[in-house]
């Protein structure tokens, strides 16, 4: 038998005056590819007089655009959800037989895909003296 859990989450904003708000894009539903299956969910929206689109960002994630027809004193958004809790093995995937032994390269077509997360920023000051304070 697995374990089920609840999340209750709210963002309350009050403000001291009547005020226009933009459009939002609420990023709080899981997306359809996590592992922990989703019993339930729901999302509620004040004020009520609003229209929502559902849209997915490009990597699948749900995304909630929200447009309020008239000023408002409060926003408030409330999720509740409940997840099925799975044990999930971390290592259940294969390895390409160029990566068994490290360093290895990157076929091109992984390299491009990747190409966000091999851009460096400088060093803080505060990140070099602990890098240097490290045993190599």
């Amino acid at each position: 038998m697995s374990i089920h859990v609840a999340l209750h989450h709210v963002t309350h904003y009050r403000y001291d005056r009547q005020v226009n708000l933009g459009p939002q894009v609420l990023r709080l539903r899981p997306a359809p590819h996590c592992r922990s299956r989703i019993l339930s969910y729901s999302l509620k929206v004040s004020p009520k007089e609003h229209f929502i689109n559902w849209q997915q960002d490009p990597q699948a994630n749900y995304q909630a655009r929200l447009v309020f027809l008239e000023s408002t004193n409060e926003f408030r958004i409330e999720v509740d959800l409940v997840a099925e809790m799975a044990v999930i093995n971390p290592f259940d995937f294969f390895l390409e037989p160029h990566a068994e032994y490290f360093p290895f390269e990157y076929e091109s077509w992984q390299r491009d895909e990747l190409a966000p997360y091999f851009k460096r920023q400088p060093l803080t000051p505060l990140f070099e003296c602990y890098l240097r304070g490290i045993s190599r």
